[in-house]
């Protein structure tokens, strides 16, 4: 029997059925499901699997059930909770067994430590398939496993932000989330990913989604304020703010776990775990490219310059001139 593909043209439609309803004053609820899905989001690099496997170990060491799912095609999230060790990914694992004339089982790509149960999705190498198309068929799979009936309080979903593309935008289009964490510093880069992801969440809630922002995670914080300042802007907390400090730096490059009791950064993550548990999802205010400079200072981001229009001598440079108009011109009678 063929795999039933699902009808996108159907879902397609429902949008924009709904895009004609004004739905911009719905109200974020706090999630009343069991089970917490939460889609983390930052600029690749900024740090989203050195929080999220710290993150989700101390969640663990506090009694709760968690999944840690990494949706990163670099397949990297479950790296430092795994002591650097590669996890076989669902996609690779999945093409090897079809090939093999074999189904996947859990024990091929979810594994263990800490407490935390982590598998990840994969995709495809580079310039061979389409990432956002990796992530839609990873989630398929994960439904075939029993996804919907496993027994978790938190599910977390580490995605890649800085890439506009569908699939990894699913958990805001499809509601597969109930809220999303954002993962910057103080750096404009990250916080116009930041920025990308709250107007993706507004969007689909004027579709009429429900997922939300439940805050921001600063990441490598150097005191300068940004970060903060973006989060006060667009109107969602900061969570929690993780120094810049060599001991975290050098405990990150030799993938030892910080998230714990038995570290000096135990509280810190207690607290974060303690945030991403309570903190309802909200609505974002997404600012505009000229309100997102303004958070820094305009001599270091170009912020100050004035477009100045070209003219139609600017663009033919060396063959600017003057040409004979063919245009019929009628003396004032």
């Amino acid at each position: 029997m063929k795999d039933e593909v699902p009808n996108l043209k159907d879902f397609d439609q429902r949008l924009r059925d709904e895009a004609h309803e004004d739905l911009a004053d719905i109200i974020a609820e706090e999630p009343t499901s069991k089970t917490q899905i939460i889609a983390i989001y930052g600029k690749g690099g900024i740090g989203k699997s050195f929080t999220l496997a710290n993150l989700s170990h101390m969640m663990a060491e506090q009694g709760k059930r968690v999944l840690l799912i990494g949706c990163d095609p670099k397949s990297d999230t479950t790296s430092l909770l795994f002591g650097g060790k590669a996890c076989p990914t669902i996609i690779e694992t999945s093409t090897k067994k079809k090939l093999a004339g074999e189904e996947v089982k859990i024990g091929d790509v979810c594994f263990k430590r800490g407490g935390v149960f982590a598998m990840e999705l994969g995709g495809p190498e580079v310039g061979r398939g389409c990432g956002g198309r990796g992530i839609i068929h990873g989630f398929e799979l994960l439904e075939k496993l029993g996804f919907h009936d496993w027994d978790f309080d938190y599910v977390l979903l580490d995605f890649l932000g800085d890439v506009v593309c569908g699939g990894f935008g699913l958990p805001i289009a499809r509601d597969m989330a109930q809220k999303v964490i954002l993962v910057a510093s103080n750096d404009l880069q990250s916080l116009y990913v930041a920025n990308n992801v709250c107007s993706a969440v507004e969007y689909f809630r004027k579709l009429g989604g429900n997922v939300g922002v439940a805050g921001l995670v600063i990441n490598k914080d150097d005191g300068t304020g940004e970060a903060a300042a973006f989060a006060e802007a667009v109107d969602i907390p900061v969570l929690a703010a993780i120094p810049q400090d060599d001991d975290l730096r050098k405990k990150s490059a030799n993938y030892q776990i910080v998230g714990t009791s038995k570290s000096q950064w135990g509280d810190l993550f207690a607290g974060l775990g303690d945030a991403v548990a309570t903190a309802p999802p909200v609505r974002p205010a997404p600012l505009d490219q000229d309100g997102l400079l303004g958070l820094f200072d305009a001599s270091e981001t170009g912020g100050d310059v004035v477009l100045e229009p070209a003219t139609d001598e600017d663009m033919r440079g060396k063959h600017a001139g003057t040409k004979v108009s063919l245009e019929v011109v009628y003396d004032d009678v």
